[in-house]
């Protein structure tokens, strides 16, 4: 348990580097967005290449896709139900914001640390049924209550949209050549292995420059009652599948801390699209990383 927490401290100390880095300007927010293009659409999906070349898919892992898929459901519903009679607005911007995961910038480079490669595995599955809950419901929620007249929502748009995920399409790629069991030619695993290592070290520098302290005071009660529901159904969900399931201890405690996540970082891009609040959003992202982070570390060392 020494060794886990020293791993979580290391963690700490380099997303305050990057903090750090931001707030003396030698790298600015808007640099990050550039730095978040690479680790999508490069080191992740090397990371991923590596992490599933090899592996035997078992029924258990199959599981974990299941689990991400139904939880982002159930927290939709959720907050279906206790936000119905809020403005308009106010309901496209939280709802959207429910259901999503941040594993990719946030889980991977702590699972990676704690647990290896074997974690990675494991959070991998998770994320493949998170990323068709990112991707499909929660931009349906975004456009549903958007005031875009333009924007139309079709199921073209959003097969297309997933379609240009380079991280999703590299999760069914891998899991579907590890299915059939067919291995990647070994150069290609050996250039992915290099790129992948820098994955984790720069996930973390990313966390920090987007690190950010700002409220409005008229949002607090909003922000309060999303970060209540979130946190909520993630505990209630989340340790009934760890009591409950009969499954090995790595994939219970992949749902008991994978649901513990932050909001994933693609509803910063939804705002955008979809004209919702950019400031609330990032402010209340910002706020599930850091909770997210100390539940993380609680939960883990009470489980591990």
């Amino acid at each position: 348990m020494e060794s886990f927490n020293l791993q979580f401290l290391y963690c700490i100390m380099i997303i305050a580097i990057g903090y750090g880095l931001k707030r003396s300007n030698l790298i600015k927010e808007k640099d990050g967005e550039g730095l978040s293009r690479l680790l999508f659409n490069l080191t992740l999906p090397c990371l991923l290449i590596v992490t599933f070349n090899g592996i035997t898919i078992q029924s258990s892992l199959i599981v974990l896709i299941i689990a991400g898929f139904v939880y982002g459901l159930i927290i939709a519903s959720v907050g279906f139900l206790f936000f119905r009679k809020s403005p308009r607005k106010i309901k496209g911007m939280v709802r959207m914001m429910l259901p999503g995961l941040n594993i990719g910038l946030f889980a991977y480079p702590l699972v990676e640390v704690i647990f290896g490669h074997e974690g990675i595995t494991y959070f991998a599955m998770f994320d493949v049924g998170n990323a068709f809950i990112i991707f499909g419901l929660s931009y349906f929620i975004a456009s549903f209550y958007s005031e875009v007249e333009e924007v139309k929502l079709e199921a073209k748009t959003i097969l297309v949209k997933m379609s240009k995920s380079v991280p999703l399409m590299t999760y069914l790629l891998v899991l579907i050549l590890s299915i059939i069991g067919i291995r990647l030619p070994q150069p290609i695993i050996d250039v992915s292995e290099i790129i992948s290592k820098a994955n984790m070290p720069l996930s973390l520098l990313l966390l920090g420059i987007f690190l950010t302290f700002t409220f409005e005071k008229k949002n607090l009660k909003l922000m309060g009652h999303y970060l209540i529901v979130r946190y909520a159904v993630a505990l209630a969900f989340g340790l009934a599948c760890y009591l409950l399931l009969p499954f090995n201890e790595m994939v219970r405690l992949t749902i008991v801390l994978g649901v513990l996540l932050p909001a994933s970082v693609s509803v910063l891009t939804y705002s955008v699209e979809f004209k919702y609040d950019k400031r609330f959003v990032g402010t209340l992202s910002n706020l599930t990383m850091v909770i997210s982070f100390l539940l993380l570390w609680g939960a883990a060392n009470f489980l591990l």
